[in-house]
């Protein structure tokens, strides 16, 4: 999801891969392996306010929160803004169960990501 989403983000701002990581001092062949989704994000928040930057998102937008649970998700980690919800940490255990080991669908973590953001929103 993470990879798919900031190519989209890229393509939106009209920049080709290897004009974006020039103009970032990202090496292309590796942000391309993480658009494809054969690396992981980073897992460092420094680097992801970084990246978010340089991908033109704004502070608590939904494109900004979306890369953030996105990275969270696709590195393996529940986005911390859910572990502060203790009602939705309650219920992630039999979210989980669920899956039964298998991988979820975009579509299916969209849904789970639609309702954390409106559980998190005032």
């Amino acid at each position: 999801m993470f990879g798919q989403f900031i190519k989209e983000i890229r393509a939106k701002n009209r920049l080709g891969l290897r004009e974006f990581c020039l103009q970032n001092g990202h090496d292309a062949s590796n942000w391309s392996k993480i658009e494809r989704e054969v690396l992981l994000p980073p897992k460092d928040e420094k680097i992801l306010v970084e990246w978010a930057g340089q991908l033109g998102l704004t502070p608590g937008t939904e494109d900004w929160l979306k890369f953030f649970d996105y990275a969270s998700v696709d590195a393996g980690r529940i986005p911390s803004h859910v572990l502060e919800n203790k009602d939705l940490v309650e219920k992630l255990p039999a979210f989980l169960r669920t899956l039964s080991g298998q991988k979820p669908t975009k579509e299916d973590l969209e849904r789970l990501l639609k309702i954390i953001e409106d559980t998190h929103r005032p």
